[in-house]
């Protein structure tokens, strides 16, 4: 069996922990069955040379498996999800419609709800941030909103759990400081659903663990 490696931080602030991008492919890998182990950067690594040369952008996650080195997330989860029937439907039509929902997740959606979270976590404070904050806020939930109505009437956005409801899901997750996404009709369960399958818990648990283990002392 080919050996997988994720490359991610040993340790993030309380803010990050729990949405750092390497939750996506750990997720994606549980869901498949493929083990992998860990490469965990210190503080700092990330800026190397000998990083950089890996992830130009000095980001996380790093894939590698049989000399194969991606980074980019979603395009990791892509990798992954062709070699898993649980992630990708065999019709090719369908299939398309995953890539579809893929890119809307990364493209249409993410950039939008990470714009809220920018100022709300890191530019609150500021006067700019302050006017801004309502306009943010009404493009992200006409984005949300626009998922939502595409989820009418089912539980997933293909008809059943792919690999575009797992990483849509992270996506929402984002949100997490804000109810937005809870207190959504149809976001709220959608979300919660895609939560509650064991793969995601085991990807969560690992994650979590090494923030813990390596936690600064107070």
């Amino acid at each position: 069996m080919s050996t997988i490696t994720v490359t991610t931080f040993k340790w993030v602030p309380p803010f990050a922990q729990g949405l750092v991008r390497d939750l996506r492919v750990r997720w994606a890998l549980e869901e498949a069955g493929l083990p992998y182990r860990e490469r965990l950067l210190e503080a700092g690594e990330q800026n190397s040379p000998a990083y950089r040369a890996l992830q130009p952008f000095g980001q996380v996650p790093v894939f590698e498996q049989d000399g194969l080195v991606m980074f980019e997330s979603g395009a990791i989860l892509m990798h992954i999800a062709e070699q898993a029937p649980v992630l990708l439907p065999a019709d090719a039509a369908d299939r398309s419609r995953v890539r579809t929902w893929m890119f809307a997740a990364l493209n249409s959606v993410e950039p939008h709800v990470q714009n809220l979270v920018a100022i709300d976590l890191f530019n609150a404070n500021e006067e700019w941030g302050k006017l801004r904050r309502p306009a943010a806020e009404k493009f992200a939930l006409a984005r949300l909103d626009g998922v939502a109505a595409a989820l009418a009437g089912q539980d997933y956005l293909v008809g059943r759990f792919t690999v575009a409801d797992l990483l849509m899901c992270t996506v929402l997750r984002f949100l997490r400081h804000t109810r937005l996404v809870e207190e959504h009709a149809v976001l709220g369960p959608y979300k919660a659903r895609c939560e509650a399958r064991p793969a995601f818990q085991r990807a969560l648990d690992a994650q979590m663990a090494n923030f813990v283990r390596y936690a600064p002392a107070a």
